[in-house]
């Protein structure tokens, strides 16, 4: 029997790989997209395409049109061996080797639900037409029945006769029955609607209530080891047993590994049926059912050769068949001949599927190819490090997309799309479309703080006007001084000509390095949007491109559905993440075209934890300062000049920085805490929300412990050392000339900036003095940002809470399941961390700023692997939209 093909799925071991891998594309537009829809169209070549969370990717991009592109990888723990897709519910159903169904978001790819009742691997899938009922079978000679949408087990279907694996499962909606193909040879068939009970005599006919001659046999004493009784779990209402009657036993001289049930084949009618089944035997049989008893009659027999039939798919009047050995039989339907039999991978080829005339085959060396109607080979491309287990092919939003599975335990969906020309080369859906747009966003390194990647960032400023420019709005770069990144200004005009509202919307398109190197912890190449399990990865993709685009692409489609009163304008900036250099300075240098603003919105932190919406209302300032002490000797030796009378610059910088903070903690400055506003009843109560949601997750949370972390972290000032540096070769003889302090200074609202400032430089100056050093001091101030604080009760922030609680409420068909923070009223929270614009945009423009968190607490920002959930950028996207349209006059 031919059954090695099919025995050995669960392993994660896979053969020894044959097809020989591509040259590397030294082209990097093309080389390493793993979310191929989320960059430009691809130009033509060969390119090896890696993601680093899962098994190396290649693919070949070929000469052709059809370039392939992967959309987004599943990581699961099992091996994926079975397949299917309801598109009705936007869910992706796989089959484990362990015996589990995960349901994933065709949408989000989050997982859903997870239905676990087979012992064996699941060896098969199935829906029912009108996608409410799932097929499952497996290693366990069980076939489940499940509730679709509901994810439950409704019934339980077992044969009289010990039938090994059920690799294959067939349903009639029409006749309400289910076809299996089992290892002992035989098709049997259940009619759902005769589905009495089971007599309780018969119940010992199950599989978990057989004796098996191995594993019952007697051991020492005589006595056998008992086995869990599996029937005893489910109600025997569910427990389903077969006739005898609907079993063809020997219905081929194999195993029966697929089959597939045809409509109408040779114009006998919608409702005529046929089955068509393939065994390792090479036989593919066709079976007549009887419309009344739903019973099979063998019709015809195609003898193919010695090669085993491992799967199977219907295109029109054509049958294709996945052999052992790679090969691929073509069968014409009207004659039942074998026209033409294809050398087509170098391994067995365990997955075939149609989608119009579009052929695609996938095999155990990893490797699937695309086919067109004519049989001609389109494209080839490394879908999995491993076997091809299962494939299905489907479409979604006018494009073509192709899901495998394989024992590398990954599900990975491609883009397969053909491109007729250059404009259908974009996705057409919105969400598509900003997701493409992300990619390429992400793919420049905007790295401020560093002069090599200058013309990257001009690239990535040049970009984002084009993108505001395709949406309709009025967009240039801003100059700033030095040469610094331009600021994108852009327009979009609403269609309100007369007492237009104008919000501005400030982000920024700029990152902090970001280099994968082998000492790295980045898993993904940082500037390659990549996407695992409901996430996408890349430097820059949370902080803050993902929420920029978020943004415009509302903003965009209200233009596009001819909704936005409002007049929005962006600014984005090119220098936040290096102190919004040169941004105040071009704002007021162009502040007659910017115009009036009445609200300002932005998007640039994250959520409390991982569950639960947030709104910032609330930031600290920033006073980053460099504290140095000279002496006018040069760098000494230790041995020879050291001594109590030589006042060492480091030992003066060590005993002044120890005067800025108490044993305690606290800042020593004179007057320092005095401004500090004092904790309001309102402010009390959203600590308490805080606490109370921290709450029902641990109850073992110390509450008054949790409260004042978080308002030492948001509403107190702070003081750190970052670093000290000295002058001098790095040995332990030297005595530097000179030291300095890098110090940074967190401040909150009530507390000037100016005042802080000075205060610090005279503290410093005045403890200085009482060394009576001959050394010299010297402050510089590097960088400040004002503190900001929100009006939490104001129009926008009641407009945003709004919006988030209609939006993560809303049950919208995206994954099908619960939203996370479903009809929960999000937290207003503040934020340690400084915004250097905010303040400023709000005494500028005389306008009240609200900030809305797109990411999660988890998302990694200015660290390794930073990611955002797709939920989160299509949910921050819906929320924005809604402001745009709602956010009343101040």
């Amino acid at each position: 029997m031919m059954g090695s093909a099919r025995r050995g799925l669960i392993s994660n071991e896979s053969p020894e790989r044959s097809e020989t891998p591509l040259p590397k594309s030294l082209d990097n537009t093309v080389n390493g997209s793993i979310h191929g829809q989320f960059v430009a169209p691809p130009i033509h070549g060969d390119a090896i395409l890696t993601d680093a969370l899962g098994p190396e990717v290649k693919y070949n991009v070929g000469s052709d049109d059809s370039t392939p592109r992967l959309l987004h990888r599943i990581q699961q723990n099992e091996s994926v061996l079975a397949l299917a897709v309801s598109r009705s519910l936007g869910l992706i159903y796989a089959g484990s080797g362990s015996g589990g169904i995960m349901a994933w978001s065709i949408e989000t790819y989050e997982p859903v639900a997870t239905m676990k009742n087979h012992t064996g691997g699941v060896l098969a899938l199935c829906l029912s037409d009108d996608e409410k009922l799932l097929f499952s079978s497996g290693g366990d000679a069980i076939v489940n029945v499940w509730d679709a949408v509901g994810f439950k087990l409704l019934y339980s279907i077992y044969s009289t006769f010990d039938v090994g694996d059920v690799f294959c499962i067939a349903y009639s909606s029409s006749l309400q029955t289910a076809y299996f193909g089992a290892q002992n040879t035989s098709v049997q068939w259940y009619d759902l609607k005769a589905r009495d009970r089971a007599p309780k005599s018969m119940l010992k006919n199950h599989p978990s209530r057989r004796s098996h001659r191995f594993f019952d046999s007697k051991g020492a004493g005589g006595k056998a080891q008992p086995r869990m009784d599996e029937c005893s779990s489910l109600q025997e209402s569910r427990l389903l047993e077969i006739s005898p009657i609907n079993i063809v036993q020997y219905a081929h001289y194999s195993y029966v590994y697929c089959m597939q049930l045809i409509k109408n084949l040779g114009g006998c009618g919608e409702d005529c049926e046929t089955l068509f089944t393939g065994g390792g035997d090479g036989d593919v049989k066709l079976w007549n059912i009887d419309p009344h008893t739903s019973m099979i009659i063998e019709k015809q027999t195609l003898h193919g050769g010695d090669s085993g039939v491992l799967s199977m798919a219907v295109r029109e009047t054509f049958l294709y068949c996945g052999l052992t050995d790679g090969e691929i039989n073509i069968w014409d339907l009207d004659t039942f001949q074998l026209i033409r039999n294809v050398k087509a991978h170098r391994e067995d080829v365990l997955a075939m599927s149609v989608l119009g005339s579009n052929i695609f085959s996938g095999s155990a060396s990893g490797f699937t190819q695309k086919w067109s109607g004519s049989f001609e080979c389109q494209a080839r491309w490394e879908a999995h490090n491993g076997l091809v287990l299962a494939s299905i092919a489907l479409t979604r939003n006018d494009r073509l997309i192709y899901i495998t599975g394989g024992n590398d335990q990954s599900i990975t969906i491609w883009d397969v799309s053909p491109y007729e020309d250059e404009k259908s080369r974009y996705p057409k859906s919105q969400n598509d479309q900003l997701l493409s747009a992300l990619g390429k966003l992400v793919s420049f390194r905007t790295v401020s703080n560093n002069p090599l990647y200058l013309e990257e960032c001009r690239r990535g400023a040049t970009y984002l006007k084009s993108l505001f420019k395709r949406f309709g709005a009025t967009a240039t770069l801003l100059t700033t001084e030095d040469n610094r990144n331009p600021v994108v200004f852009a327009r979009f005009k609403g269609t309100n000509s007369k007492d237009t509202k104008t919000i501005l919307f400030y982000g920024h398109y700029d990152v902090i390095p970001a280099e994968l190197q082998s000492n790295d912890e980045w898993a993904t190449n940082p500037f390659e949007l990549t996407g695992v399990n409901g996430y996408l990865y890349g430097r820059g993709v949370s902080d803050n491109k993902g929420p920029c685009l978020a943004a415009l692409f509302a903003a965009g489609e209200l233009v596009q559905e001819q909704a936005l009163a409002s007049d929005i304008v962006f600014l984005i900036d090119g220098e936040e993440e290096s102190g919004s250099r040169g941004f105040a300075n071009a704002i007021r240098k162009n502040k007659e075209l910017i115009g009036n603003v009445d609200w300002i919105l932005l998007a640039n932190s994250y959520w409390l934890d991982d569950e639960v919406p947030c709104l910032t209302y609330g930031l600290r300032g920033v006073i980053h300062a460099t504290v140095e002490i000279e002496s006018e000797q040069p760098d000494q030796h230790s041995g020879v000049d050291g001594s109590r009378l030589n006042r060492e610059p480091t030992i003066d910088l060590v005993g002044l920085l120890a005067r800025l903070t108490s044993d305690e903690g606290a800042i020593l400055i004179p007057e320092f805490y005095s401004p500090i506003c004092p904790v309001t009843v309102a402010e009390e109560k959203r600590y308490e929300e805080i606490v109370a949601n921290f709450l029902k997750r641990d109850p073992t949370i110390d509450k008054a412990a949790l409260r004042d972390r978080l308002m030492s972290k948001w509403r107190f000032p702070s003081l750190t050392i970052h670093r000290v540096n000295v002058s001098g070769p790095s040995n332990a003889t030297i005595i530097p000339r000179s030291a300095s302090a890098a110090i940074s200074l967190r401040i909150v609202p009530d507390q000037q900036l100016g005042d802080v400032k000075k205060a610090l430089k005279d503290y410093l100056t005045e403890q200085f003095k009482r060394f009576r050093s001959n050394n010299k001091l010297k402050i510089s101030i590097d960088h400040e940002a004002e503190p900001w604080l929100g009006d939490p009760e104001n129009e926008a922030f009641r407009t945003l809470e709004k919006a988030i609680m209609e939006e993560w409420g809303r049950e919208d068909g995206v994954g099908g399941g619960t939203n996370t923070g479903a009809g929960v009223k999000p937290l207003y929270i503040r934020e340690g961390g400084s915004i250097p614009s905010a303040r400023f945009l709000e005494k500028e423009f005389g306008a009240m700023a609200a900030h809305l968190p797109c990411g999660q607490a988890s998302d990694h920002a200015h660290l390794d692997n930073e990611r955002l959930r797709l939920r989160n950028l299509y949910k921050s996207k819906a929320i924005l939209k809604t402001v745009f349209s709602e956010l009343p006059w101040k």
